[in-house]
C-alpha cells in the first residue's frame, strides 16, 4: 500500500551522513536532486571518480564533509526556468517512515530555492500518494 507525504517531508541519506533534512515534493519534476556546493570528475587508476559536497554551509545539517562515488552519469535537465543544462546524476539510499530504498539525485545550485532538496516523481511513483495540505507526514508516522 501506497504512504500519504505531504507537500514538504524530512528525509534521511546515512550515506552522505544527514538526518532529517527538509525536502520539497515535485510532482512536476522527475529526478530527485539536491543542492550540491562542489563537483569535480577525477580519473583515478584509470577510472572515472565523482567528488562533490551537498547542502550549503549555511544550512544547518551541512557536514561539510567530500562525498565520493564511481555510480554516476551526466543527464540532460530542463530546470526550474525553462533551460536545459548537464547535472551529474547520482544513486544513494534514502530513509522515508523507517524504509531505506535507493533513489537517484541530480547535483545542481539550488542556492536561491527555498529547499535544498526536492523528490521528484522517479522517488515517488509507486509508493507514495502527496496530500499537499500536509507537512512532515514521515516524522508524525513515528509517533
Amino acid at each position: 500500500m501506497k504512504k500519504v507525504i505531504g507537500r514538504r517531508e524530512r528525509i534521511s541519506i546515512p550515506e552522505w551522513d544527514l538526518k532529517n533534512v527538509v525536502a520539497k515534493i515535485d510532482t512536476g519534476a522527475y529526478t530527485s536532486s539536491i543542492h550540491c556546493t562542489y563537483c569535480e570528475e577525477r580519473n583515478e587508476e584509470g577510472k572515472k571518480v565523482l567528488y562533490f559536497k551537498v547542502l550549503d554551509p549555511s544550512h544547518k545539517k551541512f557536514k561539510d564533509k567530500l562525498l565520493h562515488t564511481r555510480n554516476f552519469t551526466q543527464k540532460k535537465v530542463r530546470n526550474s526556468f525553462g533551460q536545459e543544462e548537464v547535472r551529474y546524476k547520482v544513486t544513494t539510499k534514502v530513509l522515508m517512515f523507517g524504509e531505506e530504498f535507493e533513489s537517484e539525485f541530480t547535483l545542481t545550485d539550488r542556492s536561491k530555492m527555498k529547499n535544498p532538496i526536492l523528490l521528484g516523481r522517479k522517488m515517488l511513483s509507486g509508493r507514495f500518494l502527496v496530500d499537499v495540505q500536509q507537512v512532515n507526514l514521515s516524522k508524525k508516522s513515528k509517533k
